[in-house]
């Protein structure tokens, strides 16, 4: 079951574990500023695509960021 929260609260930990603003998440994953701090506030979600780009960015499944699992490891 997708959890809007979880998915808010890891974006934003996952972000900060980085060391990377908004800005320079937005960019790498194709999206704003304003949408990156929409998705840490849980205002939004976002496409399958920037999904998989930001979990691609931080070498998590969507799962994990979803919140279907507590394992951030990728399958492969």
């Amino acid at each position: 079951m997708f959890s809007n929260k979880i998915f808010a609260e890891r974006v934003k930990m996952l972000r900060k574990q980085k060391n990377i603003k908004q800005s320079e998440l937005g960019k790498m994953v194709g999206l704003s500023s304003n949408a990156i701090s929409d998705i840490e506030r849980g205002r939004r979600t976002t496409t399958i695509e920037k999904l998989v780009a930001i979990a691609d960015y931080f070498e998590v499944s969507i799962d994990y960021l979803v919140g279907r699992t507590d394992n951030p490891e990728i399958n492969r």
